[in-house]
């Protein structure tokens, strides 16, 4: 989405990117990448929760995670071992989503430039 924020902002949009990540990690993560837009913590993933697009990795998955050297526990802190659904939303200023894009498998998310369609047919 990095590629696409100056359309974005031509467009009058903003492009945030909400994370459980502790705040830490997400400096690293703006730093490392050269993000120029905004991570938010969502602690324990709760606003996902509301959203419904939250979900628990079974043990067998932790494991695998783990062994990778992936502890979400560490990284996101907290002991829920949730993660979101890859998702996004556009939406208006009024706080209407007007467009929403949600997969249950974390490899598939939508090309940014629908984004961009969807963004595109608000203006």
């Amino acid at each position: 989405m990095q590629g696409t924020l100056n359309e974005l902002e031509d467009l009058g949009a903003s492009l945030v990117a909400l994370t459980p990540q502790k705040s830490e990690h997400n400096r690293a993560s703006t730093d490392k990448n050269n993000l120029n837009f905004h991570l938010l913590t969502d602690p324990g993933n709760a606003y996902a929760a509301e959203l419904g697009i939250r979900f628990e990795l079974p043990a067998d998955l932790r494991q695998v995670y783990l062994s990778l050297g992936i502890d979400l526990v560490a990284y996101n802190g907290n002991e829920s071992w949730t993660l979101p659904m890859p998702a996004r939303y556009v939406v208006d200023g009024g706080g209407i989503i007007r467009a929403a894009d949600i997969s249950v498998d974390y490899t598939h998310r939508p090309e940014p430039g629908k984004t961009l369609d969807d963004l595109r047919g608000l203006v």
